[in-house]
């Protein structure tokens, strides 16, 4: 070993991995290839898969020692996290999705960043990149202003002090002071992490120099059940936090409602004749030309992704924005049936 790569803190990657045989095999190459020159390991939280996954990660640890399986009983995406860290070793902890894929230089720079801002966790772009019409609609969303907002982990910004950050690179006893990841939260656990850093006193850091290729969701049913998941759960943290959530949470279920409120007045003033009622149509109207407009955009990536984005779009909508307002309102008793996790 070096005397550079002595004087390098050691890296550990953490990756909760259930029902993943697709990606897993990319996502871990990734991290095989890292130029990190410091000392490494990867521990993957292996929940109950059923298609094979398991397998795929006994082949890849057999041929690399630095890879390790740990049992996730839970199978919950938190849960994978800290079973993953508490068996791992190293002073930084890197935090890794299996439907992520990370450029060769992801450690280095991130650890880099992390030394020099003093950042408790610093995190960078989450770059959706499809492969099928279908997945290039959906990266489509991720990465413009009418999917997913335009914030600054999927479209890039000046780097510096921010809110929450993609995936997360960590520092291991600054994570441990704040208790880890909360295994009752199933989505936006991240959100809910980089809370408590900052409430600590700490710093999350954007830089938008990692950018981390991402692979959506490839049939409509998983994307559908995916933001209705991420909705209800964005909603039970309004719930719970309040003033500490940003208002563009808000402006998908408030979308929702006026235009289903005024689908139903427009299709009522029709069939009771009050012309008034009627002129309600104009909200869903304008919601429709929205979505055509949007679409036109995204015929720059080919006429089939064009199509898919006319359906892709709305499901995004009104999937995040109803599940948000089932866990704002506390309709959902049972939300772990909506997590997929």
């Amino acid at each position: 070993m070096t005397a550079q790569s002595d004087a390098l803190p050691g890296v550990s990657y953490v990756m909760p991995v259930l029902n993943e045989v697709d990606h897993i095999e990319a996502a871990v190459r990734s991290l095989t290839d890292q130029d990190y020159a410091g000392p490494s390991e990867i521990v993957l939280a292996l929940g109950p898969s059923v298609d094979g996954t398991d397998e795929v990660i006994a082949r890849l640890s057999q041929a690399d020692h630095r890879i390790r399986a740990v049992r996730n009983e839970a199978g919950s995406t938190p849960s994978g996290l800290n079973v993953a860290i508490h068996a791992s070793t190293h002073p930084i902890v890197i935090r890794v999705d299996a439907h992520s894929v990370l450029p060769k230089d992801y450690a280095r720079v991130a650890v880099r960043t992390l030394l020099e801002t003093g950042a408790d966790n610093v995190g960078g772009i989450m770059k959706a990149v499809g492969r099928t019409p279908f997945e290039k609609a959906v990266a489509h969303a991720y990465g413009s202003p009418e999917g997913l907002g335009g914030t600054q982990h999927h479209v890039g910004g000046k780097a510096g002090p921010a809110e929450t950050a993609y995936l997360g690179v960590f520092r291991r006893d600054r994570l441990i002071a704040v208790g880890l990841f909360d295994e009752g939260i199933k989505r936006g656990q991240d959100w809910e992490l980089n809370r408590r850093l900052r409430a600590a006193g700490g710093t999350v850091w954007f830089t938008p120099e990692l950018e981390v290729v991402y692979r959506p969701r490839s049939s409509l049913r998983r994307l559908i059940r995916q933001f209705v998941a991420t909705g209800i759960w964005r909603g039970e943290l309004a719930r719970r936090f309040g003033s500490a959530n940003s208002l563009r949470y808000f402006v998908p279920p408030l979308a929702v409602l006026a235009i289903t409120v005024g689908l139903i007045l427009a299709i009522v003033g029709l069939a009771t004749g009050i012309p008034w009622l009627v002129l309600f149509a104009v909200i869903p109207a304008t919601y429709a030309l929205f979505v055509v407009g949007a679409s036109a955009v995204a015929a720059r990536e080919g006429l089939r992704t064009a199509l898919w984005y006319l359906v892709v779009l709305p499901c995004i909508h009104f999937g995040w924005g109803t599940g948000f307002l089932l866990g704002f309102l506390g309709i959902t008793k049972n939300i772990k049936q909506y997590t997929g996790r």
